[in-house]
């Protein structure tokens, strides 16, 4: 599998961005895909995830009803809509998938995703 992120750019505090992550190759395998977030200095942080069969979705508490992730199958793309944006949510935003787990399985750290996004940067100025 193979993902493409993309949309990134800056924007004003408070203006909304809209990133897209579009799949290609064995995308069948997959189960959830994810954006992620890295700020300066920091880990990568989880911030929403989307189960690719049926569309639940699931959302870090910094960004619940402010971020949304949504699915398009027909073109395997994910996207994040995120508005009221603010000078913290600076970071580079990657996008990744799981495959189908064998069992029990979490979707909320980065070793739970097998593929990875090349990344894009969101700046948000105050």
């Amino acid at each position: 599998v193979q993902l493409q992120a993309s949309g990134g750019g800056l924007v004003q505090a408070g203006g909304s961005r809209r990133l897209s992550c579009a799949a290609s190759g064995r995308t069948d395998s997959m189960s959830n895909m994810g954006w992620f977030r890295q700020r300066p200095g920091m880990g990568r942080e989880f911030i929403a995830a989307i189960w690719w069969s049926g569309g639940s979705t699931y959302y870090a508490d910094s960004v619940k009803g402010r971020f949304t992730i949504s699915r398009d199958s027909a073109k395997n793309t994910v996207y994040l809509q995120m508005n009221s944006l603010k000078p913290e949510d600076t970071a580079v935003y990657y996008c990744a998938a799981r495959r189908e787990p064998d069992g029990d399985y979490s979707i909320l750290g980065p070793s739970d995703y097998h593929y990875w996004g090349q990344g894009t940067l969101v700046t948000v100025s105050s």
